[in-house]
C-alpha cells in the first residue's frame, strides 16, 4: 500500500505546508480582528494615527509631518526592493536545484526530488511577491496620505479642516495596514525556508512564526507602553 501524495509532495509535506497556510491566515486575521478586551497593537496604532492627524489641524509647521511620511514611504521603498531581490534569488534556485540537492547531498538530508525543492522554494516566492504587492501599494497609500494631508486648511476653524484630517487619516491607516500585511508575509517567506530542512522543520518555523507575532501583537512591552495613555 503506498502513502497518500499529490505531485512530489507526500502526507507530512502536505500537512506542514497546510498549516503554514492557516498560520498565515489566522494571525493576520486575528491581528486586523483582534477580541475587544485585547486590541492588538495594530488596531492600536490606528487611534495614534487618527490623534497625529487631529493634532496636524492645529499645527501651521507642517514639516515634521511631511518628515514622517517620507519616513514612512522610505521604509515600504526598502522592503519593496529586498522583497523584489529576494524573489529574483528564489527564481533563480527553481531554475538551478543543483546546489540546494548537494547541500542536502552534503549535510545527509533525506533525497529529495528536483520538483520537491523547487515546489519549496516557489512557496518562499510566492510569500515573497504578496509581500513585494503589499509593500508597493503601501507606498502608493502613502502618497495619497501625504496629498490628503497637504490639502487640509492651516485654519482650525475651517469647517473642512477636522473632516479632511479623519480622511487623511483613513488612508494613512490603509497604507499602514497594507505595510503590516507585506511584513507579516516577509516573516511567513522566511518561515518556509525551513521547509528545505524537511516537513518537520516547516512545522516548527510555522509555529514559532505564529506564536513571535501574537506576542509582538498582542503581549509585547511596547503594547503595554502604548496603552498607558492611548488615544481616545
Amino acid at each position: 500500500m503506498t502513502s497518500f501524495s499529490i505531485g512530489p509532495l507526500g502526507l507530512a509535506d502536505l500537512f506542514a505546508l497546510t498549516l503554514l497556510v492557516l498560520c498565515w491566515a489566522l494571525i493576520g486575521w486575528f491581528c486586523e480582528n483582534p477580541p475587544e478586551n485585547r486590541i492588538s497593537v495594530g488596531k492600536l496604532m490606528e487611534r495614534y494615527r487618527h490623534e497625529w492627524m487631529r493634532q496636524m489641524v492645529g499645527r501651521q509647521n507642517r514639516i515634521f509631518d511631511s518628515q514622517m511620511v517620507d519616513g514612512l514611504r522610505q521604509s515600504t521603498t526598502f522592503f519593496a526592493s529586498t522583497a523584489l531581490i529576494a524573489i529574483g534569488g528564489g527564481l533563480a534556485l527553481i531554475g538551478n536545484p543543483d546546489p540546494l540537492t548537494t547541500l542536502a547531498s552534503d549535510l545527509e538530508l533525506d533525497q529529495a526530488p528536483a520538483l520537491l525543492w523547487e515546489v519549496r522554494i516557489l512557496t518562499a516566492v510566492l510569500f515573497g511577491a504578496l509581500a513585494f504587492q503589499k509593500f508597493v501599494w503601501s507606498h502608493r497609500l502613502f502618497s495619497y496620505a501625504a496629498l490628503a494631508m497637504a490639502a487640509i486648511p492651516n485654519d482650525p476653524n475651517d469647517p473642512d479642516a477636522f473632516p479632511r484630517a479623519e480622511q487623511a487619516a483613513k488612508v494613512n491607516i490603509s497604507a499602514a495596514k497594507s505595510f503590516n500585511r507585506g511584513l507579516r508575509n516577509v516573516y511567513f517567506a522566511l518561515a518556509s525556508l525551513a521547509w528545505l530542512l524537511g516537513p518537520e522543520t516547516l512545522i516548527a518555523a510555522a509555529v514559532i512564526t505564529t506564536v513571535t507575532l501574537w506576542r509582538r501583537e498582542f503581549a509585547s512591552a511596547s503594547r503595554e507602553a502604548l496603552l498607558e495613555n492611548p488615544p481616545r
